[in-house]
């Protein structure tokens, strides 16, 4: 096979990709009906004025191997009430429509936005940065090993 026709036969995608902060909630593993468990939480990110921000929640599915070691890390950090601040990428952002099915808004229509969390890119506990990936290699164009912060 020669190489145009590889390259040709090789898929392609569009990536829509969504950056932003906000902060880790709700960790934890999925284990579907069919299929196979993977890592999950919520993201509280940022919007607006820093005087006044609002927040935009987004459920997503952790991928990558460094991206859900660091989330399994900082998992007890959220459940002992610490705020855990992170600087992410987002891929394949959706909508999920649901009604509710309990609480004062029963029987209403909600959104849900959901998303692939690709890439943390720094973390901070309760003010202070633990985590910081290093720049991303010119050759690949993917995030060199990270470090942790002392």
């Amino acid at each position: 096979m020669s190489q145009s026709s590889a390259v040709a036969d090789e898929a392609t995608y569009f990536d829509l990709h969504t950056q932003g902060l906000g902060y880790l909630n709700r960790v934890r593993e999925i284990q579907p009906k069919r299929g196979k468990a993977f890592l999950a939480c919520t993201l509280a990110a940022l919007s607006g004025p820093t005087e006044a921000p609002e927040y935009r929640y987004f459920d997503v599915t952790v991928c990558g191997s460094e991206a859900q070691r660091l989330v399994k890390q900082y998992a007890d950090a959220v459940k002992q009430g610490q705020k855990v601040l992170l600087g992410f990428r987002l891929g394949d952002l959706w909508a999920d429509l649901f009604r509710y099915s309990r609480g004062e808004k029963v029987g209403q229509t909600g959104v849900s936005l959901k998303a692939r969390l690709l890439f943390i890119s720094w973390i901070k506990v309760d003010g202070h940065l633990v985590y910081q990936a290093k720049p991303k290699t010119a050759s690949n164009d993917t995030p060199a090993t990270a470090q942790a912060v002392q």
